[in-house]
Protein backbone atom coordinates (compact mmCIF):
# COMPACT_ATOMS: atom_id res chain seq x y z
CA UNK A 1 0.00 0.00 0.00
CA UNK A 2 1.24 3.45 0.04
CA UNK A 3 4.09 2.09 2.07
CA UNK A 4 6.28 4.54 0.34
CA UNK A 5 6.30 8.20 -0.45
CA UNK A 6 6.33 10.11 -3.67
CA UNK A 7 7.79 12.98 -5.65
CA UNK A 8 5.78 14.70 -8.28
CA UNK A 9 5.83 15.96 -11.77
CA UNK A 10 3.10 15.23 -14.27
CA UNK A 11 1.89 16.17 -17.70
CA UNK A 12 -1.37 15.84 -19.58
CA UNK A 13 -2.79 14.80 -16.26
CA UNK A 14 -6.43 15.67 -16.74
CA UNK A 15 -6.78 13.55 -19.84
CA UNK A 16 -4.83 10.72 -18.26
CA UNK A 17 -6.94 10.82 -15.13
CA UNK A 18 -10.03 10.22 -17.20
CA UNK A 19 -8.42 7.07 -18.57
CA UNK A 20 -8.69 5.40 -15.18
CA UNK A 21 -11.21 2.62 -15.16
CA UNK A 22 -14.40 3.44 -13.37
CA UNK A 23 -13.97 1.60 -10.09
CA UNK A 24 -17.31 1.27 -8.36
CA UNK A 25 -17.48 1.54 -4.62
CA UNK A 26 -17.87 -2.20 -4.34
CA UNK A 27 -19.75 -1.95 -1.07
CA UNK A 28 -23.25 -3.12 -0.37
CA UNK A 29 -25.96 -1.49 1.69
CA UNK A 30 -26.39 -4.24 4.26
CA UNK A 31 -27.00 -2.89 7.75
CA UNK A 32 -28.22 -4.03 11.10
CA UNK A 33 -31.74 -3.09 10.09
CA UNK A 34 -32.08 0.06 12.16
CA UNK A 35 -32.39 3.60 10.91
CA UNK A 36 -29.11 5.48 10.33
CA UNK A 37 -27.71 7.18 13.42
CA UNK A 38 -25.92 10.39 12.33
CA UNK A 39 -24.11 10.44 15.68
CA UNK A 40 -22.90 6.86 15.47
CA UNK A 41 -19.15 6.18 15.59
CA UNK A 42 -17.49 3.95 12.97
CA UNK A 43 -14.66 1.75 14.24
CA UNK A 44 -11.97 0.94 11.68
CA UNK A 45 -8.65 -0.92 11.65
CA UNK A 46 -5.47 1.14 11.57
CA UNK A 47 -1.73 1.14 12.22
CA UNK A 48 0.30 3.94 13.76
CA UNK A 49 1.72 6.27 11.09
CA UNK A 50 5.44 6.72 10.53
CA UNK A 51 5.56 10.43 11.40
CA UNK A 52 3.42 13.09 13.09
CA UNK A 53 0.61 14.17 10.79
CA UNK A 54 2.12 17.09 8.90
CA UNK A 55 0.83 17.09 5.30
CA UNK A 56 4.30 17.59 3.80
CA UNK A 57 5.84 14.97 6.07
CA UNK A 58 3.32 12.16 5.57
CA UNK A 59 3.76 9.83 2.63
CA UNK A 60 2.32 6.50 3.70
CA UNK A 61 -1.16 5.02 3.89
CA UNK A 62 -1.90 5.12 7.60
CA UNK A 63 -1.00 8.76 8.09
CA UNK A 64 -2.55 9.68 4.75
CA UNK A 65 -5.78 8.05 5.81
CA UNK A 66 -6.11 10.55 8.67
CA UNK A 67 -4.99 13.58 6.65
CA UNK A 68 -7.65 12.81 4.07
CA UNK A 69 -10.28 12.94 6.80
CA UNK A 70 -9.20 16.16 8.51
CA UNK A 71 -8.11 18.17 5.44
CA UNK A 72 -9.47 19.25 2.09
CA UNK A 73 -7.34 20.68 -0.72
CA UNK A 74 -7.66 22.71 -3.88
CA UNK A 75 -8.65 19.54 -5.73
CA UNK A 76 -10.38 16.36 -4.59
CA UNK A 77 -10.15 12.99 -6.29
CA UNK A 78 -13.54 11.55 -7.08
CA UNK A 79 -14.12 8.53 -4.78
CA UNK A 80 -15.50 6.53 -7.70
CA UNK A 81 -13.34 7.51 -10.68
CA UNK A 82 -10.33 9.33 -9.12
CA UNK A 83 -10.93 12.29 -11.44
CA UNK A 84 -9.44 15.49 -10.01
CA UNK A 85 -12.20 18.04 -9.35
CA UNK A 86 -12.04 21.55 -7.91
CA UNK A 87 -12.92 21.68 -4.22
CA UNK A 88 -11.44 24.59 -2.27
CA UNK A 89 -10.31 26.01 -5.61
CA UNK A 90 -12.86 28.02 -7.55
CA UNK A 91 -10.58 28.00 -10.58
CA UNK A 92 -7.02 27.17 -11.62
CA UNK A 93 -6.16 28.97 -14.85
CA UNK A 94 -3.15 29.42 -17.09
CA UNK A 95 -2.43 30.79 -20.55
CA UNK A 96 1.01 29.27 -20.96
CA UNK A 97 1.02 26.09 -18.78
CA UNK A 98 3.78 27.64 -16.66
CA UNK A 99 2.13 30.52 -14.82
CA UNK A 100 -1.01 29.61 -12.89
CA UNK A 101 -3.60 31.76 -11.12
CA UNK A 102 -5.51 30.02 -8.34
CA UNK A 103 -8.76 31.47 -7.03
CA UNK A 104 -10.37 30.09 -3.89
CA UNK A 105 -14.02 29.58 -3.04
CA UNK A 106 -15.34 31.69 -0.18
CA UNK A 107 -16.54 30.32 3.14
CA UNK A 108 -13.87 27.70 3.82
CA UNK A 109 -12.56 27.61 7.39
CA UNK A 110 -10.31 25.52 9.59
CA UNK A 111 -11.94 23.77 12.52
CA UNK A 112 -10.43 26.36 14.90
CA UNK A 113 -12.58 28.98 13.15
CA UNK A 114 -9.82 30.73 11.22
CA UNK A 115 -10.32 31.30 7.48
CA UNK A 116 -8.74 29.25 4.70
CA UNK A 117 -7.17 31.86 2.46
CA UNK A 118 -4.37 32.22 -0.06
CA UNK A 119 -1.80 32.60 2.67
CA UNK A 120 -2.93 29.25 4.14
CA UNK A 121 -1.71 27.53 0.98
CA UNK A 122 1.34 29.65 0.19
CA UNK A 123 2.74 29.43 3.71
CA UNK A 124 2.11 25.67 3.86
CA UNK A 125 3.86 25.04 0.55
CA UNK A 126 6.83 27.20 1.53
CA UNK A 127 7.07 25.35 4.83
CA UNK A 128 6.96 21.99 3.07
CA UNK A 129 9.66 22.99 0.60
CA UNK A 130 12.15 24.56 3.03
CA UNK A 131 15.15 22.28 3.54
CA UNK A 132 15.54 22.99 7.25
CA UNK A 133 12.00 21.77 7.97
CA UNK A 134 13.02 18.28 6.81
CA UNK A 135 9.70 17.41 5.18
CA UNK A 136 9.70 14.13 3.26
CA UNK A 137 7.35 15.45 0.59
CA UNK A 138 9.47 18.52 -0.18
CA UNK A 139 10.20 17.32 -3.76
CA UNK A 140 6.52 17.76 -4.59
CA UNK A 141 7.25 21.50 -4.75
CA UNK A 142 10.37 21.16 -6.92
CA UNK A 143 8.74 22.55 -10.08
CA UNK A 144 7.84 25.82 -8.37
CA UNK A 145 10.22 28.65 -9.23
CA UNK A 146 12.59 29.29 -6.34
CA UNK A 147 12.57 25.74 -4.97
CA UNK A 148 16.31 25.38 -5.59
CA UNK A 149 16.96 28.37 -3.33
CA UNK A 150 14.93 27.04 -0.40
CA UNK A 151 15.93 23.41 -0.90
CA UNK A 152 19.44 23.27 -2.41
CA UNK A 153 21.12 19.95 -3.15
CA UNK A 154 23.90 20.97 -0.76
CA UNK A 155 24.54 23.72 1.73
CA UNK A 156 22.06 25.98 3.49
CA UNK A 157 18.96 27.58 1.94
CA UNK A 158 19.57 30.88 0.19
CA UNK A 159 15.93 31.92 0.73
CA UNK A 160 13.10 31.07 3.12
CA UNK A 161 10.27 31.22 0.58
CA UNK A 162 9.86 30.29 -3.07
CA UNK A 163 9.83 33.20 -5.49
CA UNK A 164 7.27 31.41 -7.64
CA UNK A 165 4.51 31.76 -5.03
CA UNK A 166 2.80 35.11 -4.63
CA UNK A 167 -0.30 36.07 -2.62
CA UNK A 168 -2.48 38.46 -4.64
CA UNK A 169 -5.28 38.79 -2.10
CA UNK A 170 -7.12 36.59 0.40
CA UNK A 171 -8.75 34.52 -2.33
CA UNK A 172 -6.11 34.58 -5.06
CA UNK A 173 -2.49 33.48 -5.39
CA UNK A 174 -0.18 32.79 -8.32
CA UNK A 175 2.26 29.99 -9.03
CA UNK A 176 5.18 30.27 -11.42
CA UNK A 177 6.83 27.01 -12.44
CA UNK A 178 10.36 26.50 -13.73
CA UNK A 179 8.99 24.97 -16.95
CA UNK A 180 5.71 24.19 -18.65
CA UNK A 181 3.77 21.61 -16.70
CA UNK A 182 0.34 20.92 -18.15
CA UNK A 183 -0.78 18.55 -15.43
CA UNK A 184 0.12 20.72 -12.47
CA UNK A 185 -3.52 21.30 -11.38
CA UNK A 186 -4.21 17.57 -11.09
CA UNK A 187 -1.58 16.89 -8.44
CA UNK A 188 -3.01 19.60 -6.18
CA UNK A 189 -5.39 17.15 -4.53
CA UNK A 190 -2.49 15.31 -2.91
CA UNK A 191 -1.90 15.79 0.83
CA UNK A 192 1.41 17.66 0.42
CA UNK A 193 -0.57 20.59 -1.02
CA UNK A 194 -3.10 20.90 1.80
CA UNK A 195 -3.46 24.33 3.51
CA UNK A 196 -2.35 24.92 7.09
CA UNK A 197 -3.78 27.25 9.75
CA UNK A 198 -1.71 29.84 11.58
CA UNK A 199 -1.78 27.64 14.69
CA UNK A 200 0.52 25.21 12.90
CA UNK A 201 3.32 27.78 13.10
CA UNK A 202 2.46 29.66 16.31
CA UNK A 203 2.36 26.52 18.49
CA UNK A 204 3.77 23.72 16.39
CA UNK A 205 4.19 21.22 19.23
CA UNK A 206 0.57 21.60 20.32
CA UNK A 207 -0.65 21.33 16.73
CA UNK A 208 1.22 18.06 16.22
CA UNK A 209 -0.46 16.59 19.29
CA UNK A 210 -3.90 17.58 17.97
CA UNK A 211 -3.82 18.58 14.29
CA UNK A 212 -6.29 21.20 13.06
CA UNK A 213 -7.55 20.97 9.49
CA UNK A 214 -10.40 22.08 7.25
CA UNK A 215 -11.96 18.68 6.52
CA UNK A 216 -15.11 16.89 7.65
CA UNK A 217 -13.49 15.42 10.79
CA UNK A 218 -11.50 16.73 13.76
CA UNK A 219 -8.93 14.82 15.81
CA UNK A 220 -10.36 14.25 19.28
CA UNK A 221 -7.62 12.12 20.82
CA UNK A 222 -4.65 9.92 19.89
CA UNK A 223 -2.73 7.35 21.91
CA UNK A 224 0.13 5.73 20.04
CA UNK A 225 -0.21 1.97 20.01
CA UNK A 226 -3.94 2.14 20.74
CA UNK A 227 -5.68 4.39 18.26
CA UNK A 228 -7.13 7.73 17.26
CA UNK A 229 -10.63 9.09 17.66
CA UNK A 230 -11.93 11.53 15.06
CA UNK A 231 -15.25 13.32 15.44
CA UNK A 232 -17.47 14.93 12.86
CA UNK A 233 -16.89 18.67 12.50
CA UNK A 234 -20.29 20.33 12.33
CA UNK A 235 -18.77 23.50 10.90
CA UNK A 236 -17.57 21.78 7.76
CA UNK A 237 -19.31 23.21 4.70
CA UNK A 238 -17.85 21.02 1.95
CA UNK A 239 -20.02 18.81 -0.28
CA UNK A 240 -19.04 15.56 1.47
CA UNK A 241 -20.28 16.05 5.02
CA UNK A 242 -19.89 13.01 7.24
CA UNK A 243 -22.96 10.79 7.55
CA UNK A 244 -21.72 9.51 10.91
CA UNK A 245 -20.57 11.04 14.17
CA UNK A 246 -16.92 10.14 13.78
CA UNK A 247 -14.38 7.38 13.27
CA UNK A 248 -12.49 5.39 15.89
CA UNK A 249 -9.25 4.15 14.32
CA UNK A 250 -8.10 1.09 16.29
CA UNK A 251 -4.45 0.00 16.13
CA UNK A 252 -3.88 -3.66 15.32
CA UNK A 253 -0.51 -5.37 15.12
CA UNK A 254 -2.11 -8.45 13.57
CA UNK A 255 -4.88 -8.10 11.01
CA UNK A 256 -6.11 -11.61 11.82
CA UNK A 257 -7.08 -10.23 15.23
CA UNK A 258 -8.85 -7.39 13.44
CA UNK A 259 -10.75 -9.91 11.31
CA UNK A 260 -11.84 -11.81 14.43
CA UNK A 261 -13.07 -8.53 15.93
CA UNK A 262 -14.96 -7.78 12.71
CA UNK A 263 -16.76 -11.10 12.86
CA UNK A 264 -17.57 -10.60 16.52
CA UNK A 265 -19.04 -7.16 15.88
CA UNK A 266 -16.24 -5.37 17.75
CA UNK A 267 -14.96 -3.67 14.59
CA UNK A 268 -16.99 -2.05 11.82
CA UNK A 269 -14.50 -1.74 8.95
CA UNK A 270 -11.41 -3.75 8.06
CA UNK A 271 -9.75 -2.50 4.88
CA UNK A 272 -7.13 -5.23 4.64
CA UNK A 273 -8.51 -8.77 4.63
CA UNK A 274 -5.76 -11.14 5.88
CA UNK A 275 -4.62 -13.72 3.37
CA UNK A 276 -5.39 -16.57 5.75
CA UNK A 277 -9.06 -15.54 5.78
CA UNK A 278 -9.54 -15.16 2.03
CA UNK A 279 -10.74 -18.77 1.52
CA UNK A 280 -13.60 -18.12 3.94
CA UNK A 281 -14.33 -14.43 3.60
CA UNK A 282 -17.20 -14.77 1.14
CA UNK A 283 -19.03 -17.25 3.32
CA UNK A 284 -18.18 -15.28 6.47
CA UNK A 285 -19.25 -11.86 5.22
CA UNK A 286 -21.36 -12.40 2.11
CA UNK A 287 -22.24 -9.07 0.51
CA UNK A 288 -20.25 -7.29 3.22
CA UNK A 289 -17.01 -8.30 1.49
CA UNK A 290 -15.45 -5.87 -1.03
CA UNK A 291 -12.93 -6.96 -3.67
CA UNK A 292 -12.17 -4.49 -6.46
CA UNK A 293 -9.25 -3.31 -8.65
CA UNK A 294 -7.08 -0.63 -7.11
CA UNK A 295 -4.00 1.37 -8.01
CA UNK A 296 -1.72 -0.69 -5.78
CA UNK A 297 1.58 -2.25 -6.82
CA UNK A 298 3.68 -4.53 -4.61
CA UNK A 299 7.40 -5.03 -5.13
CA UNK A 300 10.69 -6.05 -3.57
CA UNK A 301 13.52 -3.54 -3.73
CA UNK A 302 17.24 -4.09 -3.56
CA UNK A 303 19.44 -1.74 -1.49
CA UNK A 304 21.27 -0.33 -4.48
CA UNK A 305 23.47 1.65 -2.08
CA UNK A 306 25.22 -1.60 -1.14
CA UNK A 307 27.88 -2.79 -3.61
CA UNK A 308 26.84 -6.44 -3.44
CA UNK A 309 23.38 -5.48 -4.73
CA UNK A 310 23.83 -2.25 -6.66
CA UNK A 311 26.79 -2.98 -8.90
CA UNK A 312 26.44 -3.74 -12.61
CA UNK A 313 27.83 -7.20 -11.90
CA UNK A 314 24.86 -7.83 -9.61
CA UNK A 315 22.29 -7.39 -12.41
CA UNK A 316 22.10 -11.14 -13.06
CA UNK A 317 21.73 -11.70 -9.32
CA UNK A 318 18.75 -9.33 -9.13
CA UNK A 319 17.14 -10.80 -12.25
CA UNK A 320 17.72 -14.36 -11.07
CA UNK A 321 16.02 -13.78 -7.75
CA UNK A 322 13.02 -12.35 -9.57
CA UNK A 323 12.82 -15.40 -11.85
CA UNK A 324 12.90 -17.67 -8.78
CA UNK A 325 9.56 -16.29 -7.52
CA UNK A 326 6.46 -18.25 -8.55
CA UNK A 327 4.07 -15.30 -8.62
CA UNK A 328 1.19 -17.20 -10.21
CA UNK A 329 1.17 -19.87 -7.52
CA UNK A 330 1.50 -17.38 -4.67
CA UNK A 331 -1.29 -15.09 -5.88
CA UNK A 332 -3.58 -18.05 -6.46
CA UNK A 333 -2.94 -20.17 -3.36
CA UNK A 334 -2.34 -17.44 -0.79
CA UNK A 335 -4.24 -14.45 -2.09
CA UNK A 336 -7.11 -16.27 -3.78
CA UNK A 337 -6.79 -14.13 -6.92
CA UNK A 338 -7.06 -10.82 -5.06
CA UNK A 339 -3.58 -10.18 -6.53
CA UNK A 340 -2.40 -10.49 -10.14
CA UNK A 341 1.22 -11.28 -11.08
CA UNK A 342 2.94 -8.07 -12.17
CA UNK A 343 4.64 -7.79 -15.54
CA UNK A 344 5.61 -4.12 -15.29
CA UNK A 345 6.11 -1.35 -12.71
CA UNK A 346 2.73 0.44 -13.02
CA UNK A 347 -0.86 -0.78 -12.68
CA UNK A 348 -3.57 -2.11 -15.02
CA UNK A 349 -5.99 0.50 -13.62
CA UNK A 350 -4.19 3.03 -15.82
CA UNK A 351 -5.21 1.14 -18.93
CA UNK A 352 -3.09 1.43 -22.07
CA UNK A 353 -4.04 5.05 -22.71
CA UNK A 354 -2.74 5.96 -19.28
CA UNK A 355 0.58 4.19 -19.71
CA UNK A 356 0.10 0.59 -18.57
CA UNK A 357 1.84 -1.85 -20.89
CA UNK A 358 1.79 -5.53 -20.08
CA UNK A 359 5.07 -7.44 -20.31
CA UNK A 360 7.58 -4.58 -19.99
CA UNK A 361 9.48 -6.57 -17.36
CA UNK A 362 10.07 -9.43 -19.80
CA UNK A 363 11.72 -12.72 -18.83
CA UNK A 364 12.88 -11.61 -15.34
CA UNK A 365 9.22 -11.58 -14.28
CA UNK A 366 8.63 -15.07 -15.67
CA UNK A 367 9.03 -17.98 -13.25
CA UNK A 368 11.95 -20.09 -14.42
CA UNK A 369 13.77 -21.78 -11.50
CA UNK A 370 16.51 -23.35 -13.61
CA UNK A 371 17.40 -20.08 -15.33
CA UNK A 372 17.11 -18.29 -12.01
CA UNK A 373 19.77 -20.48 -10.39
CA UNK A 374 21.97 -20.21 -13.48
CA UNK A 375 21.91 -16.40 -13.38
CA UNK A 376 22.53 -16.29 -9.62
CA UNK A 377 25.47 -18.71 -9.95
CA UNK A 378 26.91 -16.67 -12.84
CA UNK A 379 26.72 -13.58 -10.61
CA UNK A 380 28.85 -15.34 -7.99
CA UNK A 381 26.01 -16.66 -5.86
CA UNK A 382 24.02 -15.03 -3.10
CA UNK A 383 26.01 -12.46 -1.09
CA UNK A 384 27.15 -14.23 2.06
CA UNK A 385 25.36 -17.35 0.87
CA UNK A 386 21.82 -16.12 1.55
CA UNK A 387 19.30 -13.35 0.92
CA UNK A 388 16.89 -11.79 3.42
CA UNK A 389 13.44 -10.34 2.78
CA UNK A 390 12.30 -7.61 5.16
CA UNK A 391 8.88 -6.10 5.80
CA UNK A 392 6.60 -5.04 8.58
CA UNK A 393 4.26 -7.84 9.62
CA UNK A 394 1.51 -5.94 11.42
CA UNK A 395 -0.59 -5.45 8.26
CA UNK A 396 -0.98 -6.88 4.77
CA UNK A 397 -0.38 -10.57 5.57
CA UNK A 398 3.22 -9.84 4.72
CA UNK A 399 4.70 -12.68 6.75
CA UNK A 400 2.64 -15.22 4.82
CA UNK A 401 3.72 -14.15 1.35
CA UNK A 402 7.33 -13.51 2.41
CA UNK A 403 7.53 -17.11 3.61
CA UNK A 404 6.10 -18.24 0.27
CA UNK A 405 8.57 -16.11 -1.73
CA UNK A 406 11.47 -17.46 0.32
CA UNK A 407 10.27 -21.04 -0.18
CA UNK A 408 10.12 -20.40 -3.92
CA UNK A 409 13.68 -19.05 -3.94
CA UNK A 410 14.89 -21.91 -1.76
CA UNK A 411 13.38 -24.45 -4.13
CA UNK A 412 15.06 -22.82 -7.09
CA UNK A 413 18.42 -22.77 -5.33
CA UNK A 414 18.09 -26.28 -3.91
CA UNK A 415 18.89 -24.89 -0.48
CA UNK A 416 16.30 -24.45 2.25
CA UNK A 417 18.40 -21.72 3.89
CA UNK A 418 19.09 -19.61 0.80
CA UNK A 419 16.31 -17.16 1.69
CA UNK A 420 15.41 -15.96 5.17
CA UNK A 421 12.51 -13.75 6.26
CA UNK A 422 13.39 -10.74 8.43
CA UNK A 423 10.09 -9.62 9.99
CA UNK A 424 9.81 -6.12 11.49
CA UNK A 425 7.06 -5.85 14.09
CA UNK A 426 5.50 -2.53 13.07
CA UNK A 427 5.13 -0.45 9.94
CA UNK A 428 6.60 2.64 11.63
CA UNK A 429 9.75 0.77 12.69
CA UNK A 430 10.13 -0.78 9.26
CA UNK A 431 9.88 2.58 7.51
CA UNK A 432 12.44 4.09 9.87
CA UNK A 433 14.91 1.36 8.94
CA UNK A 434 14.25 1.81 5.23
CA UNK A 435 14.68 5.59 5.38
CA UNK A 436 17.90 5.15 7.39
CA UNK A 437 19.31 2.88 4.63
CA UNK A 438 19.63 -0.08 6.99
CA UNK A 439 18.46 -2.74 4.55
CA UNK A 440 20.92 -5.58 3.85
CA UNK A 441 18.79 -7.58 1.44
CA UNK A 442 15.49 -7.37 -0.42
CA UNK A 443 12.72 -5.38 1.24
CA UNK A 444 9.05 -4.68 0.55
CA UNK A 445 8.20 -1.46 -1.28
CA UNK A 446 4.48 -1.39 -1.97
CA UNK A 447 2.94 1.62 -3.69
CA UNK A 448 -0.55 3.06 -3.57
CA UNK A 449 -1.14 5.66 -6.27
CA UNK A 450 -1.72 9.31 -5.44
CA UNK A 451 -3.45 9.96 -8.76
CA UNK A 452 -4.02 7.75 -11.83
CA UNK A 453 -0.94 8.68 -13.88
CA UNK A 454 1.99 6.61 -15.09
CA UNK A 455 4.23 9.36 -13.72
CA UNK A 456 3.09 8.59 -10.19
CA UNK A 457 4.29 4.98 -10.52
CA UNK A 458 7.71 5.93 -11.88
CA UNK A 459 9.16 9.25 -10.84
CA UNK A 460 8.43 9.18 -7.09
CA UNK A 461 10.08 5.77 -6.75
CA UNK A 462 12.98 5.74 -9.20
CA UNK A 463 13.98 9.31 -10.07
CA UNK A 464 17.34 10.25 -8.53
CA UNK A 465 16.84 11.37 -4.90
CA UNK A 466 13.05 11.17 -5.21
CA UNK A 467 11.27 11.07 -1.87
CA UNK A 468 10.12 7.46 -2.31
CA UNK A 469 13.25 6.14 -3.98
CA UNK A 470 13.90 3.65 -1.19
CA UNK A 471 16.30 1.56 -3.26
CA UNK A 472 18.34 4.72 -4.06
CA UNK A 473 18.42 3.77 -7.73
CA UNK A 474 19.85 6.39 -10.07
CA UNK A 475 20.18 6.52 -13.86
CA UNK A 476 20.69 9.83 -15.71
CA UNK A 477 18.91 8.50 -18.79
CA UNK A 478 15.84 7.54 -16.76
CA UNK A 479 15.81 11.03 -15.19
CA UNK A 480 16.21 12.67 -18.59
CA UNK A 481 13.26 10.80 -20.07
CA UNK A 482 11.07 11.62 -17.07
CA UNK A 483 11.92 15.31 -17.43
CA UNK A 484 11.09 15.21 -21.12
CA UNK A 485 7.78 13.47 -20.44
CA UNK A 486 6.86 16.06 -17.83
CA UNK A 487 7.54 18.93 -20.21
CA UNK A 488 5.58 17.38 -23.08
CA UNK A 489 2.19 19.03 -23.63
CA UNK A 490 0.92 16.28 -25.93
CA UNK A 491 -0.63 13.55 -23.77
CA UNK A 492 0.18 10.62 -26.06
CA UNK A 493 3.80 11.72 -26.44
CA UNK A 494 4.11 12.23 -22.70
CA UNK A 495 2.84 8.72 -21.98
CA UNK A 496 5.13 7.23 -24.63
CA UNK A 497 8.17 8.96 -23.13
CA UNK A 498 7.28 7.74 -19.64
CA UNK A 499 7.07 4.23 -21.12
CA UNK A 500 10.58 4.70 -22.54
CA UNK A 501 11.73 5.56 -19.03
CA UNK A 502 10.11 2.36 -17.76
CA UNK A 503 12.12 0.40 -20.32
CA UNK A 504 15.31 1.83 -18.79
CA UNK A 505 14.06 0.65 -15.41
CA UNK A 506 13.52 -2.82 -16.85
CA UNK A 507 17.10 -2.93 -18.11
CA UNK A 508 18.58 -1.91 -14.75
CA UNK A 509 16.16 -3.94 -12.60
CA UNK A 510 16.58 -2.29 -9.18
CA UNK A 511 13.15 -3.48 -8.07
CA UNK A 512 11.32 -6.80 -8.45
CA UNK A 513 7.67 -6.43 -9.55
CA UNK A 514 5.56 -8.86 -7.53
CA UNK A 515 1.85 -8.31 -8.11
CA UNK A 516 -0.94 -5.82 -8.66
CA UNK A 517 -3.20 -5.69 -5.65
CA UNK A 518 -6.96 -5.38 -5.41
CA UNK A 519 -8.58 -3.38 -2.68
CA UNK A 520 -10.24 -5.71 -0.18
CA UNK A 521 -12.37 -4.86 2.81
CA UNK A 522 -15.07 -6.19 5.04
CA UNK A 523 -17.61 -4.49 7.25
CA UNK A 524 -19.97 -5.36 10.09
CA UNK A 525 -23.75 -5.56 10.15
CA UNK A 526 -23.81 -2.32 12.13
CA UNK A 527 -22.82 -0.12 9.19
CA UNK A 528 -23.90 0.44 5.61
CA UNK A 529 -22.82 2.35 2.49
CA UNK A 530 -19.25 1.15 2.93
CA UNK A 531 -17.10 1.69 -0.15
CA UNK A 532 -13.45 1.82 -1.17
CA UNK A 533 -12.16 4.54 -3.44
CA UNK A 534 -9.82 3.69 -6.37
CA UNK A 535 -6.90 4.19 -3.97
CA UNK A 536 -8.29 1.37 -1.77
CA UNK A 537 -9.15 3.70 1.14
CA UNK A 538 -12.58 3.55 2.80
CA UNK A 539 -14.82 6.50 2.00
CA UNK A 540 -15.43 7.23 5.67
CA UNK A 541 -17.73 10.20 5.18
CA UNK A 542 -20.32 8.05 3.43
CA UNK A 543 -20.54 5.27 6.03
CA UNK A 544 -23.79 5.13 7.99
CA UNK A 545 -24.15 3.57 11.42
CA UNK A 546 -27.36 1.80 12.36
CA UNK A 547 -29.31 2.69 15.48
Amino acid sequence: MRASPRVTRVVGATALALSLISCGGGGGSTSGGGAPNPSGIVSSSWTDPQNPLEPANTNEVQGGKVLNMIFRGLKQYDPRTAEAKNLVAQSITTSDQQNFTITLKSGWKFSDGTPVNSKSFVDAWNYGALLTNRQINAPFFSYIDGYAEVHPDSGSPKAQTMSGLQVVDDSTFTVKLTQKFTGFPVILGYAAFYPLPQAFYSDHAAWLKKPVGNGPYQVDSYTRGQGMKLVKWDGYNGPDKAKNGGVQLKVYTDNNTAYTDLQAGNLDVLDDIPASQLPNVKSDLGSRYINQPAGIFQSLSFPMYRSEWGSKDALKLRQGLSMAIDRAQITKSIFMDTRTPASDWTSPVLKEAGGYKQGVCGSPCTYDPKQAKKLIDEAGGLPGGKVTISSNVDTGSHRVWMDAVCNSINNAMGNDKACVVNPVSTFADFRKQVVAKQMNGMFRTGWQMDYPLIQDFLQPLYYTNASSNDSHYSNPNFDKLVNEANAESDVAKSVSTFQDAEKVLAQDFPVVPLWYQNGTAGYSKSVSNVALDPFSVPVYTGIEVSE
